[in-house]
């Protein structure tokens, strides 16, 4: 073997065992709601007790400074986590920005989760109008990002490359 060809073989080699981490580093990490809250900070002391209207019948959660804490760990990381949509922006295409929530409803008939319990996605491909009240995965980049929409306060932002409905 000439050491021209040694030196290619090498860096054939080199290059193969790099392969599988440049794949893994591309593959999502799976993360709950849970994740969203840091280490050390307990979702039961984010609530307080809130403000009740009888007359309403609503509830309207009053939180602390721990609801706007964010796991900062996550910035910037590929994730995919699971949730329910509502809706922000859509068309006939389907729903192209909307708040990912925890729980049916949240939001709508009930007060909305903290905001590190928020995530404000950015679909770059519509979800069907027709399948909102289905779970789904989202996959994407997730930034700490403190946002208000006209609905809620949220602690997140993802730009969503990839949804899917959730199977049970």
């Amino acid at each position: 073997m000439t050491p021209i060809a040694r030196r290619h073989l090498i860096a054939l080699a080199l290059a193969g065992a790099s392969l599988p981490r440049a794949a893994l580093a591309s593959r999502a990490i799976e993360i709950t709601w849970d994740d969203l809250i840091p280490p050390g900070f307990a979702y039961a002391e984010i609530i307080g007790e809130g403000e009740v209207n009888e007359a309403l019948d609503t509830w309207r959660p009053i939180y602390d400074a721990n609801a706007t804490v964010l796991n900062e760990v996550l910035d910037g990381a590929y994730i995919r986590m699971p949730g329910f949509i509502i809706p922000l922006e859509y068309s006939a295409k389907g729903v192209t920005e909307f708040l990912l929530v925890p729980y049916v409803g949240a939001c709508i008939h009930v007060p909305p989760p903290p905001a590190n319990q928020l995530v404000l996605v950015k679909a770059k491909k519509p979800w069907p109008n027709d399948q909102l009240w289905d779970a789904v995965w989202v996959e994407g980049s997730i930034r700490t990002q403190l946002d208000s929409t006209e609905i809620a306060d949220t602690g997140y932002a993802l730009r969503a490359d990839h949804m899917e409905t959730y199977i049970w």
